[in-house]
């Protein structure tokens, strides 16, 4: 009889050979050591501290099946338990609370219309905005001071917290770490339903209508496989895998338009490749087509037009392959105007650098033929082992590692031109002509930049502006990958003409908190005269757009009585954004990635009685 995989896991960390605990050290040495206890400050993988708070499920999974299985590959399912108990100093939890917080069964179907109050997908609307009207929002810059908590929800067996929520028709739809995707009710939190994933979802979720009258949620894992799942019973409709490479996952929502998905994939190869036995770098990004109704590819165009292909061998002999890389971390953005889309794409991985790297890519809706590329940081390959002890597999000329993050933001000026506007980890933001190929309109730098640098997960725009936050993460310089409470931070409003800085909030210190940063790393919001903004520090704030005055602010950084009755944890806010739909915000609070506080709750709040 076939065991269960939660089954399985217990029986291997209650029953862990004592040899197997003995070698998890060697195996840890072996294969993981070189990014989580380096102490090089740029390194971007998780410290040896911040996987200690991830619970046993989580590591095991990443080295298992997840992001981190080819680091792995070949070691019995007992070695891949005690690597996980080394580095977490825990074993398995038993305990399942995916009956815990069910709404009452009575309860079925959408509470609201669909066509009434809704986030859907990453950024509202098929510009990718992140701009909530009025109308949607059904909060105002007065209400703003008022908001509190109204409920919390614990994602079970985990410690970060990573995406974001999609709300329509009165359910909110979230995937996490737990390797579910959640449907709750927005107004009370309670849960409909639950969706086992084959992987973890840190892409936020997009509905979509099928031609039966039903709605499906379209969403995707870190296994590069896409799900399209009733909404409102949970059944699987279908279910593709649309990259085949290893390292391949997807971390931008999908978008939906006329029938048609379109999915960005991105990969982890930068860390994967940095081992001197890997043959790095294969992996090309890519934009793909699938038909909504059943999955169907229509079709699928890389990033990079040239296929992989041997250059040279490194320090140990091991042959590397290139052009490679140009991911694509985002949401597709969607020109019904001119029928085409728009992606951001990452760095390069190899030699020889890409001239489609580290740019916007601009494709035809119908056929995927790409129409133009404007790259905004040339010659820049680059992979984790450039900052690493062992540089065998680092491109031999990298570059600094300012790929793209966030999806590019559509946007029709007062005087009827149109830009696309996007910040880059550079620090700088850019506004392109999306009607003359791309052409660069203006430039403006608003951080340092650097690996963590600069503008990450995602900015918004009003009629008038852009809103960036400024990451810039240091860590400290003693070897313990704390963070440096001292740098990164800002929040700025750039005139959507000219470029021209006209809003500014200046970086908000942290003080004697540990593990924080004033730096901004998630993706910002706007309402009409509000813009919020969380933070590394795992405070959320709420500006006026015309003035920078501060409106409102929460320290999420706290535990927390959730409904569904999971013990749970705010921590640093990172990744995705603040939500507001019908008088109501949502947002995810821990994010430990890069050294902040671990957390593990999705947070609702509404507005009190003044």
């Amino acid at each position: 009889m076939k065991l269960s995989a939660a089954i399985a896991v217990a029986l291997i960390s209650s029953c862990l050979p004592a040899t197997a605990q003995q070698g998890g050290a060697a195996l840890y040495a072996q294969r993981c050591a070189q990014c989580h206890d380096s102490s090089n400050t740029d390194i971007r993988a998780p410290s040896r501290t911040a996987l200690q708070s991830k619970s046993f499920e989580e590591v095991l999974g990443a080295i298992t099946t997840g992001a981190m299985s080819s680091f792995a590959q070949g070691l019995s399912s007992d070695e891949r338990a005690a690597i996980a108990s080394l580095v977490t100093g825990k074993t398995a939890s038993h305990a399942s609370t995916d009956s815990a917080g069910q709404c009452a069964q009575s309860e079925a179907g959408f509470p609201q219309p669909i066509d009434g109050p809704r986030w859907n997908g990453w950024g509202a609307d098929l510009n990718n905005s992140r701009f909530q009207t009025a109308a949607m929002a059904g909060l105002t810059k007065d209400q703003v001071p008022r908001l509190r908590l109204k409920w919390a929800f614990g994602f079970p067996g985990i410690s970060t917290a990573f995406a974001q929520p999609t709300v329509i028709g009165g359910l909110l739809f979230v995937g996490g770490g737990d390797r579910k995707v959640h449907a709750l009710d927005a107004k009370t939190g309670c849960t409909r339903w639950v969706f086992p994933t084959d992987a973890p979802v840190r892409a936020a979720i997009s509905l979509v209508p099928m031609d039966n009258g039903q709605s499906a949620i379209v969403f995707g894992d870190v296994l590069a496989n896409v799900y399209a799942v009733n909404a409102a019973t949970g059944a699987l409709i279908w279910k593709s895998r649309i990259e085949d490479h290893l390292a391949a996952r997807i971390t931008g929502a999908p978008t939906f338009h006329s029938g048609v998905i379109y999915v960005g994939v991105s990969s982890i190869e930068e860390a994967t490749g940095s081992r001197p036995t890997y043959q790095c770098c294969t992996f090309r990004g890519s934009v793909v087509a699938l038909k909504a109704e059943t999955g169907a590819q229509l079709w699928k165009t890389y990033t990079i037009a040239e296929a992989p292909h041997p250059t040279r061998t490194n320090a140990v002999g091991t042959q590397l392959f290139g052009p490679a890389g140009a991911s694509v971390w985002s949401a597709p953005t969607i020109d019904v105007q001119r029928k085409a889309l728009y992606v951001a794409t990452s760095n390069s991985y190899a030699d020889p650098a890409t001239d489609t790297s580290d740019a916007i890519l601009a494709f035809d809706l119908a056929t995927g033929r790409m129409l133009w590329h404007q790259q905004a940081t040339p010659k820049d390959s680059f992979v984790v082992a450039c900052f690493g002890a062992d540089q065998s597999n680092c491109p031999q000329d990298h570059g600094p590692d300012h790929d793209f993050g966030q999806s590019p933001i559509l946007v029709t000026l007062r005087s009827g031109q149109r830009a696309l506007v996007i910040g880059q980890k550079s620090g700088v933001v850019h506004a392109l002509d999306p009607d003359h190929e791309g052409k660069i309109l203006w430039q403006t730098r608003i951080g340092q930049g650097g690996p963590l640098g600069g503008t990450e997960w995602g900015s918004a725009a009003d009629q008038d502006r852009i809103y960036v936050a400024n990451s810039d993460v240091r860590f400290l310089r003693d070897g313990s990958r704390r963070l440096n409470s001292s740098e990164g931070g800002g929040l700025f409003g750039l005139d959507l003409a000219t470029g021209k800085i006209e809003m500014q909030v200046a970086p908000v210190a942290c003080g004697d908190r540990p593990q924080c940063s004033p730096a901004l790393s998630a993706a910002v919001t706007v309402i009409p005269g509000v813009v919020f903004s969380g933070g590394v520090s795992g405070f959320l704030r709420a500006y006026a757009t015309d003035d920078a005055r501060l409106l409102w602010e929460i320290d999420t950084a706290r535990d927390y009585t959730t409904v569904n009755g999971v013990p749970a944890h705010g921590g640093a806010m990172d990744g995705p954004g603040s939500v507001v739909v019908d008088g109501m915000l949502y947002v995810n609070s821990g994010y430990a990635q890069w050294g902040g506080l671990p957390g593990n709750v999705l947070l609702a709040f509404e507005v009190g009685n003044p």
